[in-house]
């Protein structure tokens, strides 16, 4: 997918109704990262991802006409609350396009065969299903047919119920990524179980595997890169003060910079499996590791024994490894107490 870490903002159903409000929060996911420590420009996020519901295909009907009074509702019942929240395809669209006014790739979540109207309008970078849909094979059986890559969630699944989503998936196309989630909102960290990711890339290598983040805070989605995750998805909003259920458990300005900053960081931190001298310490080598040097005064013409020598810095002579290129040399001239024994003093 990419050499970095893949970021999703999400805004799922943050912009409580408004184009605008989304707007504002592609802008936030747009912000270019400062590292002030090496005074480097990093990477922002690369994706913004919103959700698309058909009410109709959504919940039974005493699901939707329930009462729904609580801080965070938007209507007298939980139908009523959920039309609120829906953006129409040409919203969405709107949106799609800012996003890519921003320089970002934009994902869709959608919930529903009935949604697959929007793509009369526009082609989303990548289609999401969400947890709850994993085993909802007519719906993973018609984003498939789209083409589109596909990025799954795994917070409400087994591998039996992975497996029989793969194969429905793949019988249109392998363009697939798959992500370790846990659906509790938040997720305490005992049900995290980042090693899920490695037990992914294991036994699930044809894919791309990263993880969608419900805790609190940063360090998980960065432990989760470190695991070994290509793609992070991660609730983002403008405000965690806002009404709305998933607000408080959002990213607001600072969180995100702070997410985006340390996942770059770690981009860059991982490297190869391997060990070698890195070239940029080769200041730090010579001026701290150590070298053969002098114990006493050792005078024009002496013959150097092993009892004339310990190891003091800086590490620009010669290593204790090769005394011999040293014990048993005749010195060219004088050498006073505790300095750098070179090449240039001994014959």
């Amino acid at each position: 997918m990419n050499d970095h870490t893949y970021i999703i903002g999400e805004i799922g159903q943050n912009h409580n109704g408004s184009v605008e409000i989304a707007k504002l929060i592609i802008d936030l996911i747009s912000r270019p990262i400062h590292d002030e420590v090496f005074g480097e420009v990093l990477k922002g996020m690369d994706a913004v991802k919103l959700t698309k519901r058909d009410l109709t295909q959504e919940l039974s009907q005493s699901q939707m006409d329930r009462p729904y009074d609580n801080p965070n509702s938007f209507g007298k019942t939980y139908g009523e609350h959920r039309e609120y929240l829906e953006l129409s395809d040409e919203e969405h669209f709107e949106v799609y396009k800012y996003a890519k006014e921003k320089g970002l790739e934009f994902v869709e979540t959608l919930c529903a065969t009935g949604c697959l109207s929007l793509l009369k309008l526009f082609t989303p970078d990548r289609l999401k299903v969400a947890s709850r849909d994993l085993t909802n094979l007519p719906l993973l059986a018609a984003l498939a047919e789209t083409k589109i890559p596909i990025i799954v969630s795994t917070g409400m699944a087994g591998k039996k119920e992975l497996d029989d989503a793969i194969e429905t998936i793949t019988k249109y196309h392998n363009d697939l990524s798959i992500l370790h989630c846990v659906s509790q909102y938040p997720t305490h960290p005992k049900s995290v179980n980042l090693r899920t990711i490695n037990y992914l890339i294991k036994n699930y290598s044809d894919y791309t595997i990263g993880y969608s983040d419900h805790t609190i805070g940063i360090s998980t989605p960065v432990a989760a890169v470190a695991s070994g995750a290509k793609i992070i998805e991660k609730h983002i909003t403008i405000d965690r003060r806002m009404k709305g259920t998933d607000q408080a458990g959002s990213l607001g300005p600072d969180g995100v910079h702070r997410m985006v900053r340390d996942i770059r960081i770690l981009d860059e931190s991982l490297g190869e499996e391997n060990i070698f001298i890195v070239e940029d310490t080769t200041a730090a080598k010579n001026k701290l590791e150590r070298s053969i040097a002098s114990k006493r005064l050792i005078k024009k013409g002496e013959v150097i024994q092993e009892s004339d020598i310990h190891l003091l810095s800086p590490g620009d002579g010669f290593k204790w490894i090769d005394k011999n290129l040293v014990v048993g040399k005749t010195t060219l001239s004088d050498i006073p107490a505790n300095e750098i024994i070179y090449s240039k003093h001994i014959l």
